[in-house]
């Protein structure tokens, strides 16, 4: 009797709609960033930058009714062998432009060669086909610029679609 109990609430849940389970869309906690939080306010030689990243969430198949839904990881990578960069913010808007969520509220730290990654999955279909991210950073003037790179990726069955994009530092 105890076993039909749980089973029933679920069938309860799903007849009514009164169940609200609230999904994560990314699968990154957003406790790792706090880990990776960063005072800046004392780095008065750090030099800033943007970058605009494409990302797929979904993409067209077949005709333009039909899409066809992607996992996306994002890249962020360090390419300097000895200075740490930082990252200031990392927005994700939609195919209309629209803010969909930043990923962390204070700048983020990425050590020398090091890579952090946002993963948005593949049932997170807010960004549509023309999704895209927008990165402010920080580093020295000597230093490299982030990477930022996109890789979506979608099985089904025997069938497996992936490609990638890269990141288009703004001036």
């Amino acid at each position: 009797m105890k076993r039909i109990r749980p089973i029933l609430l679920l069938i309860a849940c799903a007849l009514t709609g009164s169940c609200e389970l609230k999904k994560e869309m990314s699968s990154v906690n957003p406790t790792n960033w706090d880990k990776r939080s960063a005072d800046i306010s004392q780095l008065n030689y750090l030099e800033s930058g943007k970058t605009y990243l494409s990302v797929y969430s979904q993409i067209y198949s077949r005709n333009e009714h039909r899409t066809h839904d992607l996992t996306v990881t994002i890249s962020m990578r360090n390419l300097n062998p000895a200075d740490t960069i930082y990252i200031k913010k990392a927005e994700y808007f939609d195919s209309h432009g629209a803010s969909i969520r930043s990923y962390f509220d204070k700048p983020i730290y990425l050590a020398p060669m090091e890579t952090a990654e946002i993963i948005i999955d593949e049932s997170d279909k807010t960004g549509g086909p023309g999704a895209n991210f927008l990165f402010d950073w920080g580093i020295k003037s000597t230093s490299n610029s982030p990477l930022f790179e996109a890789i979506m990726i979608s099985t089904s069955g025997q069938q497996g679609l992936s490609f990638t994009t890269q990141g288009v530092e703004l001036h």
